[in-house]
Protein backbone atom coordinates (compact mmCIF):
# COMPACT_ATOMS: atom_id res chain seq x y z
CA UNK A 1 0.00 0.00 0.00
CA UNK A 2 2.81 2.55 0.68
CA UNK A 3 4.55 1.67 -2.56
CA UNK A 4 1.32 2.26 -4.44
CA UNK A 5 1.27 5.25 -2.42
CA UNK A 6 4.34 6.69 -3.91
CA UNK A 7 3.83 5.56 -7.23
CA UNK A 8 0.78 7.63 -7.27
CA UNK A 9 2.04 10.66 -5.68
CA UNK A 10 2.48 13.61 -7.87
CA UNK A 11 6.03 14.72 -9.18
CA UNK A 12 5.81 17.29 -7.04
CA UNK A 13 5.26 15.59 -3.74
CA UNK A 14 7.95 13.30 -4.49
CA UNK A 15 10.12 16.24 -5.07
CA UNK A 16 9.40 17.46 -1.22
CA UNK A 17 9.64 13.79 0.31
CA UNK A 18 13.09 14.19 -0.86
CA UNK A 19 13.78 18.06 0.30
CA UNK A 20 12.71 16.80 3.91
CA UNK A 21 15.73 14.51 3.40
CA UNK A 22 15.88 10.83 5.02
CA UNK A 23 19.35 10.58 6.53
CA UNK A 24 19.65 6.62 5.61
CA UNK A 25 19.46 7.89 1.62
CA UNK A 26 21.19 9.18 -0.74
CA UNK A 27 19.32 11.85 -2.67
CA UNK A 28 20.74 9.75 -5.29
CA UNK A 29 19.06 6.90 -4.40
CA UNK A 30 15.88 8.58 -3.32
CA UNK A 31 15.32 9.74 -6.76
CA UNK A 32 15.87 6.50 -8.54
CA UNK A 33 13.15 5.02 -6.63
CA UNK A 34 10.43 7.85 -6.89
CA UNK A 35 12.11 7.41 -10.64
CA UNK A 36 12.33 11.68 -11.05
CA UNK A 37 15.59 13.57 -12.39
CA UNK A 38 17.72 14.04 -9.96
CA UNK A 39 18.52 17.28 -11.34
CA UNK A 40 15.45 18.46 -10.46
CA UNK A 41 15.90 18.47 -6.68
CA UNK A 42 18.82 19.18 -5.21
CA UNK A 43 21.69 21.78 -6.48
CA UNK A 44 24.93 20.25 -7.36
CA UNK A 45 28.17 22.44 -7.96
CA UNK A 46 28.27 23.65 -11.38
CA UNK A 47 32.30 24.37 -11.25
CA UNK A 48 32.44 28.29 -11.42
CA UNK A 49 34.01 30.32 -9.13
CA UNK A 50 32.48 33.68 -6.71
CA UNK A 51 33.53 35.80 -9.34
CA UNK A 52 32.73 34.10 -12.43
CA UNK A 53 28.98 33.87 -10.62
CA UNK A 54 29.16 37.31 -10.15
CA UNK A 55 29.70 37.90 -13.62
CA UNK A 56 26.90 35.91 -14.41
CA UNK A 57 24.57 37.65 -12.24
CA UNK A 58 25.70 40.93 -14.09
CA UNK A 59 25.39 39.19 -17.25
CA UNK A 60 21.63 38.26 -16.23
CA UNK A 61 20.36 41.43 -14.97
CA UNK A 62 21.88 43.30 -18.48
CA UNK A 63 20.50 40.48 -20.70
CA UNK A 64 16.96 41.30 -19.30
CA UNK A 65 16.66 44.43 -19.50
CA UNK A 66 18.78 44.75 -23.41
CA UNK A 67 18.45 40.96 -24.76
CA UNK A 68 19.98 42.16 -28.17
CA UNK A 69 23.26 42.46 -26.62
CA UNK A 70 25.67 39.57 -27.79
CA UNK A 71 28.86 39.15 -26.50
CA UNK A 72 30.70 41.98 -28.35
CA UNK A 73 28.61 44.67 -26.24
CA UNK A 74 28.07 42.16 -22.91
CA UNK A 75 31.81 42.63 -23.04
CA UNK A 76 32.03 46.54 -22.92
CA UNK A 77 29.11 46.58 -20.49
CA UNK A 78 31.43 44.47 -17.83
CA UNK A 79 34.45 46.58 -18.83
CA UNK A 80 32.79 49.68 -18.08
CA UNK A 81 31.67 48.34 -14.58
CA UNK A 82 35.17 47.61 -13.70
CA UNK A 83 35.26 43.93 -14.33
CA UNK A 84 38.70 42.59 -16.11
CA UNK A 85 37.05 40.28 -18.73
CA UNK A 86 37.69 38.69 -22.51
CA UNK A 87 35.34 38.29 -24.79
CA UNK A 88 36.28 34.62 -24.67
CA UNK A 89 35.35 34.21 -21.08
CA UNK A 90 31.81 36.53 -21.41
CA UNK A 91 31.14 33.64 -25.05
CA UNK A 92 31.55 30.83 -21.91
CA UNK A 93 29.69 31.67 -19.78
CA UNK A 94 26.64 32.90 -22.07
CA UNK A 95 26.44 29.72 -23.51
CA UNK A 96 26.44 28.61 -19.82
CA UNK A 97 23.39 30.35 -19.16
CA UNK A 98 21.86 29.77 -22.21
CA UNK A 99 22.04 32.98 -23.39
CA UNK A 100 21.46 34.07 -27.41
CA UNK A 101 21.43 37.81 -28.62
CA UNK A 102 18.29 37.97 -30.38
CA UNK A 103 19.18 39.61 -33.90
CA UNK A 104 19.38 37.14 -36.73
CA UNK A 105 23.04 35.78 -37.18
CA UNK A 106 24.83 33.41 -39.50
CA UNK A 107 23.60 29.65 -39.16
CA UNK A 108 27.36 28.25 -37.42
CA UNK A 109 26.37 24.90 -36.17
CA UNK A 110 24.53 21.93 -37.78
CA UNK A 111 21.34 20.41 -36.12
CA UNK A 112 21.61 17.03 -34.36
CA UNK A 113 20.56 14.72 -37.24
CA UNK A 114 17.63 13.45 -35.32
CA UNK A 115 16.67 16.86 -34.26
CA UNK A 116 13.86 18.24 -36.75
CA UNK A 117 13.23 21.84 -36.96
CA UNK A 118 9.63 22.55 -37.30
CA UNK A 119 8.17 25.66 -39.23
CA UNK A 120 6.52 28.85 -37.36
CA UNK A 121 2.93 28.32 -37.46
CA UNK A 122 1.95 31.44 -35.68
CA UNK A 123 2.67 34.07 -38.38
CA UNK A 124 -0.52 36.13 -39.36
CA UNK A 125 -2.46 33.37 -36.82
CA UNK A 126 -5.41 34.86 -34.59
CA UNK A 127 -4.98 33.67 -31.54
CA UNK A 128 -8.52 34.47 -29.38
CA UNK A 129 -9.02 31.32 -27.43
CA UNK A 130 -7.13 29.50 -24.34
CA UNK A 131 -5.80 26.21 -25.14
CA UNK A 132 -5.24 27.49 -28.75
CA UNK A 133 -1.42 27.78 -28.73
CA UNK A 134 0.51 27.21 -25.59
CA UNK A 135 4.44 28.36 -25.85
CA UNK A 136 7.54 27.39 -23.56
CA UNK A 137 10.99 28.43 -23.16
CA UNK A 138 13.66 27.82 -20.28
CA UNK A 139 15.65 30.64 -18.53
CA UNK A 140 18.78 31.04 -16.31
CA UNK A 141 18.22 31.65 -12.25
CA UNK A 142 20.83 32.26 -9.83
CA UNK A 143 21.26 31.48 -6.77
CA UNK A 144 23.51 32.83 -3.75
CA UNK A 145 26.47 30.88 -4.72
CA UNK A 146 25.12 28.86 -7.76
CA UNK A 147 22.25 28.88 -10.24
CA UNK A 148 19.48 26.82 -11.72
CA UNK A 149 17.35 26.32 -15.06
CA UNK A 150 13.59 27.36 -14.92
CA UNK A 151 11.62 26.01 -17.83
CA UNK A 152 8.18 26.99 -18.14
CA UNK A 153 4.83 26.66 -20.22
CA UNK A 154 2.18 29.11 -20.79
CA UNK A 155 -0.68 29.52 -22.61
CA UNK A 156 -0.71 32.17 -25.33
CA UNK A 157 -4.01 33.65 -25.15
CA UNK A 158 -3.92 34.03 -21.55
CA UNK A 159 -0.81 34.19 -20.57
CA UNK A 160 -1.81 31.56 -17.78
CA UNK A 161 1.41 30.00 -16.58
CA UNK A 162 0.46 25.90 -16.83
CA UNK A 163 3.11 24.44 -15.31
CA UNK A 164 6.89 24.95 -14.85
CA UNK A 165 9.97 23.02 -13.57
CA UNK A 166 13.91 23.90 -12.27
CA UNK A 167 16.91 21.68 -13.41
CA UNK A 168 20.26 22.55 -12.25
CA UNK A 169 21.24 20.78 -15.87
CA UNK A 170 20.13 21.25 -19.69
CA UNK A 171 19.42 18.60 -20.42
CA UNK A 172 15.70 17.98 -21.56
CA UNK A 173 14.19 15.47 -18.77
CA UNK A 174 13.44 18.61 -16.80
CA UNK A 175 11.26 20.23 -19.67
CA UNK A 176 9.76 16.84 -20.72
CA UNK A 177 8.41 16.23 -17.04
CA UNK A 178 6.86 20.17 -17.41
CA UNK A 179 4.73 19.09 -20.80
CA UNK A 180 3.72 15.88 -19.38
CA UNK A 181 2.33 17.70 -16.12
CA UNK A 182 0.52 20.05 -18.44
CA UNK A 183 -0.91 17.67 -20.37
CA UNK A 184 -2.75 15.82 -17.54
CA UNK A 185 -4.64 19.55 -17.42
CA UNK A 186 -5.27 19.82 -20.83
CA UNK A 187 -3.46 19.89 -24.23
CA UNK A 188 -3.55 22.76 -26.83
CA UNK A 189 -4.16 22.52 -30.67
CA UNK A 190 -0.01 24.38 -31.25
CA UNK A 191 2.83 23.97 -29.21
CA UNK A 192 5.70 26.98 -29.76
CA UNK A 193 8.63 26.67 -28.53
CA UNK A 194 11.92 28.20 -29.55
CA UNK A 195 15.03 25.60 -31.82
CA UNK A 196 16.63 25.03 -28.54
CA UNK A 197 17.52 21.12 -28.22
CA UNK A 198 15.94 20.49 -25.34
CA UNK A 199 12.91 20.97 -27.59
CA UNK A 200 13.63 19.57 -30.61
CA UNK A 201 14.52 16.31 -29.04
CA UNK A 202 12.94 12.98 -29.60
CA UNK A 203 11.79 12.70 -26.11
CA UNK A 204 9.84 16.18 -25.97
CA UNK A 205 8.73 16.47 -29.81
CA UNK A 206 7.45 12.46 -29.35
CA UNK A 207 5.16 13.52 -26.35
CA UNK A 208 3.67 16.14 -28.53
CA UNK A 209 3.45 13.97 -31.54
CA UNK A 210 1.10 10.83 -29.13
CA UNK A 211 -1.16 14.10 -28.35
CA UNK A 212 -1.73 15.13 -31.60
CA UNK A 213 -0.26 18.48 -30.93
CA UNK A 214 0.74 20.48 -33.92
CA UNK A 215 4.56 21.52 -33.62
CA UNK A 216 5.65 25.47 -34.26
CA UNK A 217 9.05 26.32 -33.57
CA UNK A 218 10.36 30.13 -34.08
CA UNK A 219 12.70 31.67 -36.42
CA UNK A 220 16.26 31.56 -34.80
CA UNK A 221 17.51 34.65 -33.01
CA UNK A 222 13.80 35.79 -33.13
CA UNK A 223 12.61 36.73 -30.13
CA UNK A 224 9.53 38.44 -30.84
CA UNK A 225 8.34 35.27 -32.35
CA UNK A 226 7.51 33.85 -28.17
CA UNK A 227 7.52 37.59 -27.51
CA UNK A 228 5.13 36.71 -23.78
CA UNK A 229 6.88 33.68 -22.31
CA UNK A 230 9.79 36.59 -22.92
CA UNK A 231 7.86 39.12 -20.59
CA UNK A 232 7.37 36.58 -18.19
CA UNK A 233 11.11 36.33 -17.79
CA UNK A 234 11.41 39.94 -17.10
CA UNK A 235 8.57 40.03 -14.87
CA UNK A 236 9.36 37.15 -12.53
CA UNK A 237 13.11 38.83 -12.38
CA UNK A 238 12.29 42.22 -11.92
CA UNK A 239 9.68 41.18 -9.29
CA UNK A 240 11.48 38.17 -7.49
CA UNK A 241 14.54 36.72 -8.32
CA UNK A 242 16.16 40.18 -8.27
CA UNK A 243 14.82 40.85 -4.74
CA UNK A 244 15.64 37.34 -3.67
CA UNK A 245 18.62 35.30 -2.10
CA UNK A 246 17.71 32.35 -2.64
CA UNK A 247 20.52 30.02 -1.31
CA UNK A 248 18.91 26.35 -1.99
CA UNK A 249 16.83 24.69 -5.05
CA UNK A 250 14.32 24.51 -2.72
CA UNK A 251 14.22 28.02 -1.83
CA UNK A 252 14.19 29.20 -5.07
CA UNK A 253 11.56 26.70 -6.30
CA UNK A 254 8.75 27.67 -2.80
CA UNK A 255 9.77 31.42 -4.76
CA UNK A 256 8.89 30.80 -7.52
CA UNK A 257 5.61 28.75 -7.03
CA UNK A 258 4.89 31.71 -5.04
CA UNK A 259 5.49 34.39 -7.75
CA UNK A 260 3.28 31.88 -10.31
CA UNK A 261 0.57 32.06 -8.13
CA UNK A 262 0.39 35.72 -7.79
CA UNK A 263 1.07 36.21 -11.74
CA UNK A 264 -1.66 33.53 -12.43
CA UNK A 265 -4.11 34.54 -9.90
CA UNK A 266 -3.62 37.98 -8.45
CA UNK A 267 -1.45 40.15 -11.29
CA UNK A 268 -3.51 41.88 -13.29
CA UNK A 269 -2.10 42.29 -16.81
CA UNK A 270 -2.81 45.60 -18.80
CA UNK A 271 -2.90 43.41 -22.15
CA UNK A 272 -5.69 41.45 -20.90
CA UNK A 273 -7.91 44.71 -19.67
CA UNK A 274 -6.12 44.15 -16.03
CA UNK A 275 -7.63 40.99 -15.61
CA UNK A 276 -5.89 38.25 -14.29
CA UNK A 277 -4.57 35.31 -16.25
CA UNK A 278 -6.73 32.92 -14.33
CA UNK A 279 -9.94 34.91 -15.37
CA UNK A 280 -9.27 34.62 -18.97
CA UNK A 281 -7.71 30.88 -18.89
CA UNK A 282 -10.83 29.23 -17.04
CA UNK A 283 -13.48 31.64 -18.75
Amino acid sequence: MAKKKINDASIEQKRQWIECNNPDLSIKRQCELLEIARSSCYYNPQGESEQNLRLMRLIDEEFTEHPFYGTRRMTAFLRHKGENVNRKRVRRLMRKMDLEAVYTKPRLSKAHPEHRIYPYLLKGLKINNPNQVWCTDITYIRLTHGFVYLVAIMDWYSRYVISWELSTSLEADFCVSALERSLEKDKPEIFNSDQGSQFTSMAFTKVLKSNDIRISMDGRGRVFDNIFIERLWRSLKYEKVYLSEWEKVAEARNGIREYFNFYNCKRPHQGLKDKRPVDIYSA
